[in-house]
């Protein structure tokens, strides 16, 4: 099978690195906002603060972090990224042991591991689109997408057990090792990595930190794909902590029904991922980018109608299981036509300006509806966000846009500094 065949060892490494980095973050789902609960006693207000600030200020301090990223090696700069999270996450656990961990630390920590993934995700684009040939991308983003549904099916569970057994910091260390694990994975890769495009580049200027938005803005389709993603991932995302006060509330769902039914969904991801190469191969990877698209549109409207007991759990599973399939069939054809269609020089760039604008949208859109589940209710806001996401898949492209170099007119607009 196409989707069996070797990558080389180069990839095999990076994959490696991948999956135990994924599986370290699967166990450590949700580890910051329950130090925060159940060690400082936080209340609900700075847990919404932990997550929503940590994610802005990470995206903010992540803006010159594309252009850096752009003109050096790829590899040291993962490794970096990687060695950052370790140390951060595990100052946790040290301040733990000695009495002094404070609230502060946990939101320093969280922004200091938002941007380095950032980072992290700019390079190691980057350094794909150079390792693996143009053909096999799709194979190899749909190995790292079944590889994240795996370790989020798998990982939360065990992370809460681990928890319960070993104490509360037990998988933020799980998390920070991962980190050192994939550093070393990604330092065994070996062999000699293209050089960056420029090479002893002048200090950035200011205009450079916008040159990720400028490419994308200037690219007929990218622009609609990172309009639709941003507000998708924002509206969905946004869902997420108000579903959790229906469930845990007022329909009475005990914490192993809530992690059930979205733990039991994400084999949906896995199959999802591993059927995106040979649907793309049969249909077009591009017809089926835009289906899957507007299909993951169409379920969590469902959610609204949640109630209490069995039945609810059957929606809920049923709901999550169809966008979350949509969701792995989506997500290694998007990460690929991204990368087919951005210039080699600009990966860094313009993957790093996708993922701030995707992280400040997320804590944008996640603090906007918690103002207005707080206005209406819960049920009303999750409503919302569902009949909006209806609308979405009118910010999918339309017309088709070749690989490589834009128009004329177009990459005058882009090159502009």
């Amino acid at each position: 099978m196409a989707g069996r065949r070797s990558l080389g060892r180069e990839f095999g490494w990076l994959w490696a690195a991948f999956a135990v980095s994924s599986y370290g973050t699967g166990l450590g789902f949700g580890a910051l906002p329950l130090i925060a609960v159940l060690v400082l006693h936080s209340g609900p207000t700075q847990v919404a603060a932990l997550a929503a600030a940590g994610r802005a200020v990470g995206a903010l301090l992540a803006v010159p972090l594309g252009p850096w990223v752009e003109f050096r090696h790829k590899r040291p700069v993962m490794v970096s990224m990687d060695l950052i999270r370790f140390a951060a996450l595990m100052s946790i656990p040290a301040m733990f042991a000695l009495g002094r961990l404070t609230f502060a630390q946990l939101l320093l920590v969280s922004v200091v591991v938002a941007a380095a993934d950032i980072a992290f995700k700019a390079a190691s684009g980057a350094y794909l689109k150079a390792l693996v040939p143009s053909q096999d991308l799709l194979v190899a983003n749909g190995r790292f997408e079944s590889t994240t549904w795996t370790s989020t099916m798998v990982g939360p569970p065990l992370g809460g057990a681990a928890i319960g057994l070993f104490g509360p910091v037990t998988t933020v260390i799980a998390d920070a090792v991962s980190y050192l694990l994939s550093a070393l994975g990604i330092r065994a890769i070996g062999g000699t990595e293209p050089g960056p495009s420029r090479t002893g580049a002048p200090r950035l200027r200011a205009g450079d930190l916008l040159d990720g938005w400028r490419y994308i803005l200037g690219h007929r389709t990218l622009r609609p794909l990172l309009l639709n993603s941003i507000v998708v991932n924002g509206l969905i995302m946004a869902s997420g902590p108000l579903l959790a006060v229906l469930l845990l509330g007022p329909l009475g769902f005990t914490p192993w029904q809530y992690g059930l039914v979205f733990a039991a969904p994400c084999i949906g991801g896995l199959v999802g991922s591993r059927l995106a190469h040979p649907l793309a191969a049969r249909f077009g990877q591009r017809r089926m980018m835009l289906l899957t698209g507007v299909l993951r549109a169409v379920w969590p409207i469902g959610l609204a109608f949640v109630g209490p007991g069995v039945p609810g759990m059957a929606l809920i599973i049923f709901v999550q299981l169809g966008l979350v399939t949509c969701c792995g069939l989506f997500n290694p054809l998007l990460a690929t036509y991204r990368l087919d269609h951005t210039e080699p020089d600009r990966v860094a760039r313009t993957l790093s300006a996708w993922s701030i604008s995707s992280s400040a949208a997320i804590a944008a859109m996640t603090a906007l509806w918690g103002l207005l589940a707080a206005v209406t209710s819960p049920r009303t806001a999750i409503a919302a966000a569902g009949v909006l996401l209806l609308a979405t898949p009118l910010l999918l492209p339309r017309r088709e846009s070749a690989p490589g170099p834009e128009p004329a007119g177009a990459e005058e607009a882009v090159d502009r500094v």
